[in-house]
């Protein structure tokens, strides 16, 4: 019996060994802890900055034509496809001419028996046949009669209508069988000449004189104001820079801003009038200047803030002062000195107090990233 008992108790023993081995000495608690998340950070550092402005505008065509019907007809057909690039001077609707032919018909006979007439008149005169006074009546008719044979052949003429300017005209507000110009000179359709095309926009007065006075007082020295970038309402930017024409002399007394206009090129066609847009203008440059990416600044109740990853790789809160816009990114006016290293990416990952693993920031590497198409980057995973 007593070896029967140990032979049942072997494989108990045999497990708890086994359960022993399992249970190596080691650091408490080390294998449950995961490592720190990586977050991207930049190092700060100061430097000189272009300060920058955004403001909202909307797009203009730079010459607008409405193209009218100048005599009375019925459109017999249109010539040109809408929404097309036509050249001045190309012919847009025929009207119906025969009114037009006859009356300049009728005009060319008229001046050719008024000639006729002072012809006859004039070797007449010289004998003194005629009167000067009935000469100078037939040399008038002729003259009348030109005109009014000028202004039946202008009629007829404008039975063709043809575009005023270049540009890319719209839909045709008319169709085949309308009466037009009864009346009035109907409007038939629009031209517009959209490349170039302009950008206006408005700046607060109050902050061109606080810009003068920061220049004035030497904080920042004037920068190339004759450059423009354009913003498009997808917020990335367009690909041709413009250039500012004018600034308005007056003040707008309802709003208090003043009315700017910049010019950007538009051989596509991409930008159509009427679309809103965010016109950047730079406005000063700053020397000593510390800029951060727009992403890693937090903005809350509490004001501005912004996370840094200290030198044992804790997570700490900052609180900082932005400045102006240098392009892209935040001008920092208090909060940080230099040196720290603030989080761009990875801040849903990371909290006060916690620990991070701190990676430099490729902004080159992460914008090329973000522009590769989601199919290729399924098709790389297969």
């Amino acid at each position: 019996m007593k070896i029967l008992r140990q032979a049942m108790q072997l494989p108990f023993l045999l497990f708890l060994a086994a359960c022993g081995q399992g249970q190596a000495p080691g650091p408490a608690g080390a294998a449950g802890v995961p490592p720190p998340p990586e977050v991207d950070v930049v190092t700060v550092s100061s430097g000189t900055a272009t300060l920058t402005r955004e403001l909202p505008g909307r797009l203009q065509a730079v010459r607008t034509a409405q193209v009218r019907a100048r005599v009375e007809g019925i459109v017999e057909k249109r010539l040109f496809a809408e929404g097309s690039d036509i050249k001045a001077g190309a012919p847009l609707y025929r009207l119906e001419a025969r009114t037009y032919e006859t009356a300049a018909a009728s005009a060319a006979a008229d001046v050719a028996v008024a000639k006729q007439t002072l012809e006859r008149y004039r070797p007449l005169l010289e004998i003194k046949a005629v009167s000067r006074q009935e000469f100078e009546l037939a040399e008038a008719k002729v003259k009348q009669a030109e005109a009014a044979q000028a202004k039946a052949q202008l009629d007829l003429e404008n039975a063709n209508v043809l575009a005023p300017i270049s540009g890319r005209i719209g839909r045709s507000l008319v169709t085949e069988g309308a009466l037009v110009g009864k009346g009035e000179a109907t409007q038939l359709a629009t031209i517009e000449q959209i490349d170039p095309i302009y950008a206006n926009f408005t700046e607060s007065n109050s902050d061109l004189l606080r810009l003068q006075q920061a220049i004035k007082a030497g904080k920042a020295k004037r920068a190339d104001g004759t450059k423009a970038e354009l913003i498009l309402e997808d917020g990335s930017v367009y690909a041709f820079p413009g250039k500012l024409l004018f600034t308005d002399l007056a003040v707008d007394p309802n709003t208090g801003s003043i009315q700017l206009r910049a010019e950007f090129p538009n051989p596509k066609r991409d930008l159509l009038p009427g679309t809103f847009v965010r016109i950047r203008v730079a406005e000063a440059i700053q020397d000593g200047a510390i800029q951060l990416p727009q992403r890693a600044v937090q903005i809350g109740p509490q004001g501005q803030s912004v996370m840094i990853v200290d030198a044992t790789g804790k997570v700490v809160p900052r609180p900082v002062k932005v400045g102006g816009m240098a392009g892209a990114n935040w001008t920092i006016a208090e909060g940080l000195q230099g040196g720290e290293q603030v989080i761009v990416n990875g801040l849903q990952k990371v909290r006060p107090g916690g620990m991070a693993k701190p990676l430099q920031w490729n902004p080159a590497a992460a914008t090329a990233a973000e522009s590769v198409p989601p199919a290729a980057v399924a098709g790389d995973k297969k």
